[in-house]
């Protein structure tokens, strides 16, 4: 079992960067599909970008297609989203998740495809 701790949110200015950061522990991180996904104030959860579990296909929402870029090391057990020209309507508790490659063979975009997630970290956007 995989569990999840997101880190790097913060208030940023428009234009600005952040990267995002999630841990996972135990020793099969390596077999996961991970994701990201938001949730804005008011909002539905909404599907950000995924990366298959060895880091060879990535797939980003239209919202953020050029801006962000989802990463992983595999070795140090983490994903990353890096956050680029970001805008105020970024502004969101951004949440990592985690599928068992078995369980799915392309990284899924729904929400509910995940069986795994973090506690979220919360990035604000000023404008």
């Amino acid at each position: 079992q995989v569990q999840l701790v997101e880190s790097g949110g913060g208030l940023v200015q428009a234009g600005g960067s952040l990267r995002l950061s999630c841990a996972a522990s135990g020793r099969t991180f390596s077999s996961y599909h991970m994701g990201w996904f938001r949730r804005a104030p008011g909002k539905e959860r909404e599907f950000v970008a995924g990366i298959s579990s060895r880091g060879g296909s990535t797939r980003y929402a239209d919202s953020v297609k050029g801006r962000f870029t989802i990463s992983r090391d595999n070795a140090r057990n983490t994903v990353y989203l890096q956050m680029n020209s970001l805008k105020p309507e970024d502004t969101a508790v951004y949440y990592c998740a985690a599928v068992n490659f078995l369980t799915v063979v392309l990284v899924p975009s729904q929400g509910n495809e995940y069986d795994l997630w973090g506690q979220g970290t919360q990035v604000t956007v000023s404008s």
